[in-house]
């Protein structure tokens, strides 16, 4: 079962939480993220592999879809913790789905990831992986989070 269909899931959604998203340039987000909207549940899911097949234009022409196998997911943790460590954070506790709930005054996740982006080009942080982005994003939700008190 996907992430999102998990019970467990799709009841914190009912409260407001979203899962944090899942794009390599957004691994740091559940570690600077505020304490008090963030949490997370066992990842019990089942993670898909799509594999495509396309004829000289460009057009897919097979699917196949298999479940991640579990070495394949070790080494998406593994490029997952480099990535961290890259950014200067520790390494994230296995097997958790993290949701997050948007703070401040924003209405939901995409607002925040968007105000996010939004700060980090209006000072020159360029928007990706790296220590200078997650230590923006850290400063940015903390000010967010104290200003909705």
């Amino acid at each position: 079962m996907e992430a999102d269909r998990l019970p467990e899931v799709r009841e914190l959604g009912e409260l407001g939480w979203v899962l944090a998203p899942e794009a390599p340039m957004w691994v740091f987000l559940p570690f600077v993220w505020p304490s008090n909207a963030r949490t997370w549940v066992p990842d019990r899911s089942t993670r898909w592999q799509i594999d495509t097949t396309t004829d000289g234009s460009g057009r897919v022409v097979e699917a196949e879809c298999h479940p991640v196998t579990e070495t394949e997911q070790e080494t998406q943790e593994r490029d997952a913790l480099a990535d961290l460590a890259g950014v200067g954070i520790p390494p994230r506790p296995p097997g958790r789905l993290w949701l997050l709930r948007p703070v401040g005054g924003f209405e939901d996740l995409d607002a925040v990831l968007d105000h996010l982006c939004a700060q980090a080009e209006a000072r020159g942080v360029p928007v990706g992986l790296s220590a200078a982005f997650a230590a923006l994003c850290a400063d940015e939700l903390e000010a967010a989070a104290d200003a909705a008190g």
